[in-house]
């Protein structure tokens, strides 16, 4: 087997759970094979450049082999080699994710936490008297 659809490969390779997930994707543009948008039924073969967009996360691979079975994590490493520009791309935005605050943790507006509640009932209720001293 020399060439396989584009969207039998993604699946094969597990960037997607499902075909109807790889073809969904591809539909939507975020599959591109040696910078050229394709079709679900685009085939595919060993040496093609494969750029892969998966949420916010953009990752370029070289097509090593084509399978149309969908085998264990270590058989679907060897349909493909990621290049280093991707991966380095990839580090840099999972370090910028990291570094990144925590949205919730800037949380001062909206409704109060479960202990804010409590603590705001206490006070309110009159049994909390520790700030009367």
């Amino acid at each position: 087997m020399e060439k396989l659809r584009i969207d039998k490969w993604l699946w094969a390779a597990r960037f997607y759970k499902t075909r109807t997930l790889a073809s969904e994707e591809i539909d939507k543009g975020r599959v591109h094979i040696n910078g050229v948008a394709v079709k679900p039924a685009r085939e595919v073969k060993a040496g093609d450049t494969v750029m892969v967009r998966i949420g916010p996360i953009s990752r370029s691979v070289v097509v090593q082999g084509v399978s149309d079975k969908r085998g264990g994590a270590p058989q679907a490493a060897l349909l493909f080699t990621e290049t280093p520009e991707s991966i380095q791309a990839r580090l840099a935005a999972a370090e910028q994710r990291r570094l990144a605050p925590e949205p919730a943790l800037g949380h001062t507006q909206g409704r109060p936490t479960k202990r804010e509640r409590r603590i705001t009932d206490r006070v309110l209720d009159g049994q909390d008297r520790s700030w009367e001293g």
